[in-house]
């Protein structure tokens, strides 16, 4: 039974279409950061996410900011559902701010390895990752309504602190590597000039909505974590996949024969990623990398405290997530190391 009441739902479509009669909410089994539900009507489907309940970090789970950043994209090249409302902590009859959205038709991919696959779908579907990060990153945050969506300096050196107290926060055992890259970054901090683009902060292919065997990308979801800030960390946080072992709980593309799988490697998504943008390589490529495993580390530890807090989506996948944790530190000290 999902924990969201059918009655209130509908009470709340119903201010933005009215008569609408809900058959059936439906809880998403996929995903660790704010519930998901699928909501079946007499009309069409939809989808809702929540804020999970519970004690939360500061600045997590925000509903809201996901609301505000897919609206701005509404008329872009780059795809989202469309919105149809938001309830605040406030107003919510739950108690917690959630939003209502379309739900779009399509195929969510796990394995970045796309088994099943033929080797010219995945270099399809990695062409059209590749396109539709530039997209993002070509939209200038002014002309969209996103003007004041955070702010423009120090986005790494903000985002490392943001995450060290998240993880610390969150942290279930303590990990030497973990506090070792914290001093690291900190000691060897990049900025990187004043471009400032609309940032997703969670990049990956399982956040991306394939039409249905094609290579089409028909929304970008999962937007809880968007500010403004730099690109490259965007860019790094997908190329981390290829550094990450294939047979992590997360898998990524590390151990595997990329060439044989019709896969592009690190060097050639991120050259292929420049041409898009019509700019010159990223400097200081190592300190990106070894930000995006840090912090997707630190996402991980989050979704394991929840787990053990009883409010995790998946409880047991979400135990595995943590497991991950000392994997990545691991390999983000490595990459420091000959940054």
């Amino acid at each position: 039974m999902p924990d969201i009441d059918t009655g209130n739902v509908e009470l709340c479509l119903r201010r933005v279409l009215p008569g609408v009669r809900v058959h059936a909410v439906e809880r998403f089994s996929s995903g660790q950061s704010n519930p998901t539900y699928l909501i079946k009507t007499d009309r069409r489907k939809f989808v809702l996410r929540s804020k999970p309940p519970g004690n939360l970090l500061p600045s997590a789970h925000l509903v809201e900011r996901e609301y505000q950043v897919m609206r701005a994209l509404k008329h872009t090249r780059v795809p989202v559902p469309e919105m149809l409302l938001l309830e605040t902590d406030i107003s919510s009859p739950t108690g917690r701010a959630f939003l209502v959205m379309e739900h779009v038709e399509g195929e969510v991919l796990f394995d970045p390895a796309l088994p099943r696959m033929n080797a010219q779908r995945r270099a399809g579907i990695y062409r059209q990752m590749n396109q539709l990060l530039a997209e993002l990153h070509k939209l200038d945050a002014d002309e969209i309504g996103l003007s004041g969506f955070g702010r423009r300096q120090g986005y790494f050196s903000r985002q490392t602190h943001i995450w060290s107290r998240q993880y610390r926060g969150s942290r279930l055992t303590p990990n030497r590597d973990m506090e070792t890259l914290i001093t690291w970054l900190n000691s060897n901090m990049r900025e990187f000039g004043d471009e400032v683009r609309l940032v997703h902060g969670d990049f990956r292919l399982d956040n991306i909505i394939f039409e249905r065997s094609g290579n089409t990308a028909v929304a970008l979801i999962d937007w809880e974590l968007a500010t403004l800030g730099h690109p490259f960390a965007d860019l790094a946080y997908q190329c981390a996949q290829w550094r990450m072992p294939h047979s992590c709980p997360l898998p990524g593309l590390g151990g595997l024969d990329r060439r044989q799988l019709g896969l592009p490697g690190e060097e050639e998504f991120v050259t292929d990623y420049c041409r898009h943008r019509g700019i010159g390589p990223p400097d200081e490529w190592n300190f990106c990398l070894a930000f995006a495993l840090f912090k997707l580390a630190a996402i991980l530890e989050g979704v394991a405290r929840r787990a053990v807090e009883g409010n995790a989506s998946n409880p047991e996948m979400a135990k595995q997530y943590g497991t991950m944790v000392p994997t990545l530190a691991e390999l983000a000290l490595e990459i420091a190391e000959t940054a």
